[in-house]
């Protein structure tokens, strides 16, 4: 986005300017007091910021101290249960599991959802686990049935998602069923567009 529209932090306040939902912000650096430097940037913006950080030893420190300050966080490129159990011990508020670099190389893409969901069973306080890097329909299905408590897809996989010949008929269904009783005057009170 930035290549195309210049500097991520005008990028960010044109986010927040269209829009009053939660604005996930990616910050990577070298350092704790790094990544708390540039995470206070956008943090100042407004009370809408997520911060998304890398899984890094340095890392920990910064979930830590923007759970003190109650900064919702996810913590990006979870491969490994140790990973998450780290991130998850200093305080991120989202795991963001990637799923399908696991598929690309034969393997089960939700394993380590299970896993986390395993391991944080019974936690107090625990994160979310949100799938990430879900590309396919079959791998949204299989993290949900394992326990993510959400996803990250994009729309086509979305729109996918919400196909079922199923749904269609009875879809079709009500449709006609909801035309008939406008074309028989009993929606007249209601703001109903021409069929």
């Amino acid at each position: 986005m930035v290549q195309k529209y210049g500097q991520i932090t005008e990028v960010t306040k044109r986010y927040l300017d269209i829009t009053d939902k939660p604005v996930v912000i990616e910050i990577d650096g070298h350092s704790t007091e790094e990544l708390l430097s540039v995470g206070e940037v956008f943090t100042k913006m407004s009370d809408q910021i997520i911060l998304k950080i890398p899984a890094t030893t340095y890392a920990l420190g910064a979930f830590s101290e923007l759970k003190k300050a109650g900064i919702p966080t996810f913590c990006t490129t979870v491969f490994t249960l140790p990973q998450a159990a780290a991130v998850a011990e200093a305080g991120v508020t989202h795991i963001l599991p990637f799923c399908e670099p696991y598929k690309e190389v034969g393997g089960d893409p939700t394993k380590l959802i299970r896993d986390c969901r395993e391991m944080l069973d019974g936690w107090a306080d625990r994160p979310f686990i949100t799938a990430a890097l879900v590309r396919s329909v079959e791998t949204a299905e299989a993290a949900l049935r394992d326990g993510a408590d959400g996803i990250i897809i994009f729309w086509p996989i979305l729109k996918d998602m919400m196909q079922s010949h199923l749904t269609d008929e009875w879809n079709k269904t009500f449709l006609d069923e909801w035309n008939s009783m406008d074309d028989a005057g009993l929606l007249d009170d209601l703001p109903v567009q021409p069929h």
